[in-house]
């Protein structure tokens, strides 16, 4: 019973995030030697053609470090409705968070989380009570695709990612209560010691 989902995910289409993410993968294995140059262009040339899960997974399998598309499962939707919902703690990361505000806010926490993704997409609407985000050290965050609304973003993460950490790809809307994004704070850090 479950050849049949395993073998239908493999034919579902991989949209260009998709092809994205093993592309950095790929990018990540040449730079740290796993790969050569040649070898590089040829998966390279693969990914950027795939047009299924099916046709990507192959590309990475033997490269370790999770893997870098999911085909499985839907995505995390949390919706803040009037009293607020949180993901912290111990969780594990889906490839897509969707993430309402509502009145009440929102928090996703992914200081304590478990994430075999290379590039996670999270798409935010903040809504009235905004969106809040912790972003462990070392992972990457990219905003360009989000519309800051009337609320706007307020991002506290600096640095460079990490070889081999993920990337949080945030779209969507700001809306009217915003969204926070910023590294784990002293409590974050005693919690997940």
């Amino acid at each position: 019973m479950t050849a049949e989902p395993a073998r239908s995910a493999a034919r579902m289409r991989a949209s260009d995030a998709d092809r994205e993410a093993v592309v950095e993968q790929l990018r990540e294995a040449a730079a740290e030697g796993r790969i050569d140059m040649d070898e590089l262009d040829e998966r390279l040339n693969l990914a950027l053609t795939a047009k299924t899960y099916g046709e990507l997974a192959p590309i990475t399998d033997d490269l370790g470090g999770g893997p870098a598309v999911q085909a499985t499962g839907e995505p995390l939707v949390l919706r803040g409705g009037i009293h607020g919902v949180q993901r912290k703690g111990a969780w594990q990361v889906p490839p897509r968070v969707l993430v309402h505000g509502g009145i009440g806010g929102a928090l996703l926490d992914f200081s304590g989380a478990e994430c075999g993704q290379r590039v996670i997409e999270v798409e935010v609407e903040g809504q009235m009570g905004g969106v809040r985000i912790v972003v462990p050290d070392g992972w990457g965050v990219d905003t360009d695709a989000l519309d800051p609304a009337l609320g706007g973003l307020r991002s506290k993460v600096t640095g460079e990612r990490e070889p081999g950490a993920p990337l949080l790809r945030i779209t969507g809307s700001c809306g009217v209560g915003g969204v926070r994004i910023r590294r784990p704070g002293l409590r974050e850090r005693r919690r997940k010691r």
